[in-house]
């Protein structure tokens, strides 16, 4: 392979489903994808919400998270986009050692309040439980973001107390507000719909 040559998707990142929402598809990020994810998310709004964003964020940073992700049994992330095509963050499912997997998400500033979040947290969710086979999940959301404690909220997360956690970002810890969702709960509010996914 040349430098000039695409990447080739490693079998990981062709097995993962593309999950398509009214307005959304949920795709394996590449290579290919890195430049424009990092342009979008060296933003300090987004990086001071998050536990692992570091500010700057660098195009090698990124290069580094995806190759992490899709890789065997670590972190599923999908890449969020209008069905136009149009980049507008990041969602996925990190698994834990002896706990439930975590659900994580953000959003470009240009895209939020728009809804967005609260769809693809949805199709990631649908995956989590009737594709994964999960019992339960868990998220976060900083005191200080409720509009990212509000697409728990909508996606049926209970709150479950306040940890303090390391914001990467900040080079400091803030006060995060735990969330859950187990199946029987999220089998009860399936009426946003079944995801459809395409393999």
């Amino acid at each position: 392979m040349t430098l000039l040559e695409p990447a080739q998707e490693t079998f990981r990142e062709s097995s993962l489903p593309v999950l398509e929402t009214a307005r959304l598809i949920l795709r394996a990020p590449t290579l290919a994808d890195a430049k424009a994810l990092a342009i979008l998310v060296n933003d300090r709004r987004i990086a001071e919400m998050t536990t692992r964003i570091p500010h700057p964020n660098t195009l090698a940073d990124t290069e580094s998270f995806l190759a992490t992700v899709n890789r065997g049994d670590g972190e599923t992330a999908f890449l969020i986009t209008t069905r136009e095509g149009t980049l507008l963050g990041i969602c996925g499912i990190a698994r834990r050692t002896g706990q439930p997997p975590e659900l994580g998400y953000w959003l470009g500033v240009p895209y939020w309040g728009q809804g967005f979040a609260t769809e693809a947290a949805r199709a990631a969710i649908d995956h989590a439980f009737a594709d994964l086979g999960y019992d339960a999940l868990v998220s976060g959301a900083r005191v200080s973001n409720p509009a990212s404690r509000r697409v728990l909220e909508k996606c049926g997360f209970q709150w479950t107390g306040v940890g303090l956690y390391r914001i990467r970002a900040l080079n400091s810890s803030a006060p995060i507000d735990r969330f859950r969702l187990d199946r029987g709960l999220w089998a009860s509010l399936k009426s946003w719909g079944r995801v459809k996914a395409v393999l």
